[in-house]
């Protein structure tokens, strides 16, 4: 709980019971105790705060926050009110009412330090920059600190950061900050390294290099201790955004010479040595090469440096990676450029390979060679994995028998050239038979290791888990390009038995999740995906496995808790963002503050963000509205409005990961950033259709019916035109949208086997889903039309209703009928699922759903209309009065609708029985795919 003030007083005494209460969770207790303080002490303005927080924890919000603003009104100075009403107000996630408190304490009491930073960091929170540049500066006329100082500087800033106009925060905002600055400078008042950053951040900011150069290299340089290399990193960028390639080089090549390790410096290195090439750069002859030392600007002085820090290297203790790998990366870089010298650094076969007979046992090897592997020739790529083979220690027991390592040495160099072997397309140009045999070899290979691992801990991962990993990538390559359907449950077997041996291996949980998820069963996968234990920024980069097919595969329960963990990570965000941004106030890790910044816009604008939060409520209406409460109450307490579009469509930010799982693809099979953008478009287009169509649902509350007779001023006034308007701008967007993902579609795109999974966009157009929910938004269109013109002369709105009527009928059987069929299908023991009709299943609830509260606004309509008929008909005491054919449509079709809804519940009682009666006995997984090839294998 809050810090309970230092003076000790009475009141401290008192209030400890409440407190703990509190803090152990016993809010009912802590509300009785705070009331029999009341009684004795009715000024005790805090008791009454800590009562507000047991009330708003146990749910009576309005009672709390009445109870806070009745103590706020009597502007409280005392430390324990405040420090509670701030936790209350956090809580209430209403941080905007601390400002006005502390605004309130610091008029009372001016010169108070604690109360002037208070203000500071609640301003902090909801980012009002500039009245935390003026408290900034109240503080430090108050107590002349340094860090108070440059809390305004920073404050500025941040102006110019949120600055719309670019322009202002260039003229005034950043030239403030410069000038508030220098004045410390040259009253040698910089005392810590957080103010030296700051200047170089405002100078950078200000594109004025040279001076932050100048800054970085002088006297105030020195304070920049606390990273490593800082001030060499800070230079560096500086000669990179003034052009001053000489002293790139020098300096790259002097860090270097400390350290021929650090792959950045080699990068830059070669970047200046080309630049300088480029420019025909030749030394002064009187002065200094640069003001960093001697210049590299040849291809002979590269070469024959990174040759020297082999050289250098081999007389190293350890052995360094850095040197062998920047020759590979010269010779990548000079066949780029179409030099003729790269013979002279040797052939880029022999490097590798002497690259594997040295650094072969550690698993970085693989990703190290990996970028390289495009300066082999393609016609010798089998004499090189052979090559590479030769030098591992492996025996076999027998001739026959495959050779085998004889420790964990020998096998990480064996998995490096399966990795390598995968990557250069040799598993690929195989037939099935060859894969088969490689498969059966890769799981033998993943056993015999096992016997290397078994002192291994739970939660470390077994040395030759990649052999299974890439014996079900094989696997995969045949159910999916072969459509051998064996191979796909062969798949969950290895799996699910690599996963026994390693239960904390994060790629057989996320490979078990995506074929379940293809093959339709959804309840494993759940308990999976928990099992990864996500934290944090992972509910947004891999949370789309789950989300993806929740909903889709029918699991409501688990669709709606998938969504709940995302947003409560999002909607936690926003506030533990503003915790950082104090945080780094308080510390001056300044260069923090915009990251942060930026870390929270990233996360606001997440595409996944936008997808949970419109997925999760039209969820919220298809289990609620008209079950538990009614659409129009589901609809008020979602806070949804048919005209507020809250995504930011034009800042959307893609964060899935969509690399997560590993994969040894060669280029051409491998996710391409063609394949993101793709991706992208896709899921964006589809979340503008289910945006509109929550929208659209959102809008039908809003055109209630009004029982007195309609004409244009009347409609005018209450201004229920201006929603009809609303239903029908949104349904054109609609349209658009789905315009545009036929379109998309129309491309065929197909993303690779571990790529970013397909929406469900086009299971939505196939099956008819779409259409029916468009003429739904369609006909309360014309409903609306005829609740406006009344029956009379109506003839025409009449008929098309009817065939409206009619033609929805016809589409929901349709659809319907693409339910139908057998979830899975046994057929010579060899399963098959079929995970399209459950997709179509869950489309058709959610359309009849959609018909279902379209049907309650027609029969809001047409109800008082017959009504009143009958009403005419009594008085006329007529019994011929031709009753209009809408009445007799809209019956057919309820009838006809009921009809349907009967044979859905038939059919997914059905669904039921016949997965319960499935006679999995039947099924052998001794009979697989392996051991019907055993005898052409062996």
């Amino acid at each position: 709980m809050a810090a309970r003030g230092h003076v000790q007083d009475p009141n401290d005494r008192r209030l400890r019971p409440i407190y703990d209460y509190l803090d152990n969770g016993n809010n009912k207790m802590a509300i009785q105790q705070a009331d029999k303080l009341l009684k004795k002490h009715k000024d005790l303005h805090c008791a009454k705060v800590l009562k507000a927080i047991g009330l708003q924890r146990t749910g009576k919000q309005d009672e709390a926050y009445a109870l806070a603003q009745e103590v706020a009104a009597l502007e409280p100075t005392d430390d324990n009110s405040l420090q509670a009403l701030t936790i209350l107000y956090r809580e209430m996630h209403r941080p905007e009412l601390v400002t006005k408190l502390y605004e309130a304490a610091v008029k009372k009491v001016p010169n108070s330090e604690e109360y002037h930073s208070h203000l500071f960091m609640a301003y902090a929170r909801v980012g009002e920059y500039k009245k935390m540049q003026q408290a900034g500066m109240a503080l430090y006329k108050i107590v002349p600190k340094n860090p108070y100082y440059f809390w305004s500087v920073m404050s500025l800033i941040m102006q110019s950061i949120s600055a719309q106009d670019e322009n202002l925060s260039k003229t005034m905002f950043l030239p403030l900050a410069e000038r508030m600055v220098e004045k410390m400078v040259k009253e040698d008042k910089i005392e810590a390294e957080a103010e030296v950053e700051l200047y170089y951040m405002i100078l950078e900011r200000l594109e004025k290099y040279q001076e932050a150069l100048d800054v970085v290299r002088g006297k105030l340089g020195e304070k920049l201790t606390s990273e490593l290399q800082s001030r060499e990193n800070k230079c560096m960028a500086m000669y990179k955004k003034l052009c001053r390639w000489p002293e790139c080089n020098a300096l790259s090549r002097r860090l270097l010479l400390k350290n021929s390790d650090d792959w950045q410096f080699y990068i830059t290195y070669f970047d200046s040595v080309f630049q300088l090439i480029d420019e025909s750069w030749t030394p002064p002859l009187e002065e200094e090469q640069s003001l960093e030392g001697e210049v590299h600007y040849s291809i002979e002085q590269a070469v024959k440096f990174i040759e020297e820090r082999i050289t250098e290297e081999s007389k190293s203790a350890r052995p360094l990676r850095g040197p062998y790998l920047a020759k590979l990366e010269l010779i990548r870089r000079l066949r780029c450029r179409g030099c003729n010298d790269e013979y002279k650094l040797g052939e880029p076969e022999e490097l590798m390979f002497q690259y594997f007979k040295k650094f072969g046992d550690k698993p970085c090897c693989f990703t190290d060679l990996k970028v390289f592997v495009d300066l082999l020739p393609s016609n010798q790529y089998t004499k090189f994995i052979s090559q590479l083979l030769e030098v591992i220690p492996l025996s076999a027991a027998a001739e026959s028998e495959v050779a085998l390592p004889a420790d964990i040495k020998a096998l990480q160099q064996h998995l490096c050239v399966v990795q390598l072997t995968r990557l250069l397309g040799i598993y690929h140009a195989m037939d099935k038979k060859e894969k088969l045999t490689a498969v059966r070899e890769l799981m033998l290979r993943y056993r015999h290791g096992l016997e290397f691992g078994k002192t291994c801990l739970k939660t470390e991962l077994q040395f030759s888990d990649y052999y299974c990993l890439l014996a079900v990538h094989l696997l995969l390559d045949l159910w999916l390009e072969e459509g051998e359907e064996t191979a796909v449950w062969q798949c969950l077997t290895f799996l699910e038995e690599g996963l026994s041996h390693s239960p904390s291996n994060a790629q057989f949980k996320l490979l078990l999740i995506r074929i379940y998820c293809r093959l339709g069963a959804f309840e494993p996968v759940a308990e999976l995906y928990s099992s990864l234990d996500a934290k944090h920024i992972q509910h947004d980069t891999i949370g789309y496995l789950l989300t993806r097919y929740a909903e889709s595969l029918g699991h409501y329960a688990a669709a709606s808790q998938s969504c709940n963990f995302a947003l409560r990570f999002f909607h936690s965000n926003q506030k533990d963002t503003s915790e950082y941004i104090i945080q780094a106030y308080k510390y001056g890790a300044f260069e923090k503050i915009p990251e942060f910044i930026a870390f929270r816009n990233r996360l606001n604008s997440s595409l996944h963000f936008a997808q949970v939060r419109t997925e999760r409520m039209l969820l919220d209406l298809l289990l609620e509205a008209n079950i538990s409460t009614s659409l129009e109450e589901s609809i008020k307490s979602m806070s949804l409005s048919p005209e507020e579009d809250d995504i930011p469509w034009k800042d959307l930010r893609d964060n899935r990961d969509l690399t997560v799982l590993f994969n040894w693809d060669p280029k051409d099979r491998d996710i391409s950033e063609e394949h993101r953008k793709l991706s992208l478009e896709e899921e964006t287009v589809w979340l503008r259709i289910r945006s509109l169509t929550l929208r659209l649902v959102s809008g039908l509350p809003t055109l209630s019916h009004t029982i007195q007779p309609k004409n244009s001023e009347k409609t005018a006034e209450n201004g229920v035109s201006s929603k009809i308007d609303t239903i029908r701008s949104l349904l054109q967007q609609l349209e658009a949208a789905v315009d545009s993902g036929k379109k998309f579609l129309e491309q065929k795109i197909q993303y690779p086997v571990l790529g970013p999974p397909p929406t469900r966009m086009a299971g939505f157009f196939s099956n008819g889903s779409c259409q029916c929910q468009t003429s739904l938004f369609y006909l309360v269109s014309d409903i609306y039309e005829l609740d406006t013109n009344g029956l009379e002369d109506s003839a025409e709105i009449q008929e098309r209703i009817g065939n409206s009527f009619k033609s929805l009928i016809e589409r929901l059987t349709d659809l319907f009928n693409k339910c139908k069929g057998d979830l899975i299908e046994v057929r010579d023991g060899t399963l098959k699922t079929q995970p399209n009709l459950l997709e179509n299943l869950v489309f058709f609830v959610e359309t009849i759903s959609i018909t279902l509260w379209v049907s309650s606004y027609c029969d809001s309509v047409l109800r008082p209309f017959k009504s009143n008929l009958q009403k005419k008909k009594k008085k006329k005491k007529e019994s011929s009065v031709a009753m209009p054919p809408v009445f007799t449509h809209f019956l057919d079709y309820v009838t006809e609708l009921q009809t349907l809804t009967s044979n859905v519940i038939d059919h997914i009682k059905g669904l039921e029985i016949i997965l319960t009666a499935l006679k999995l006995e039947e099924l052998s997984l001794k009979d697989t795919l392996l051991l019907q090839t055993d005898g052409e294998v062996s």
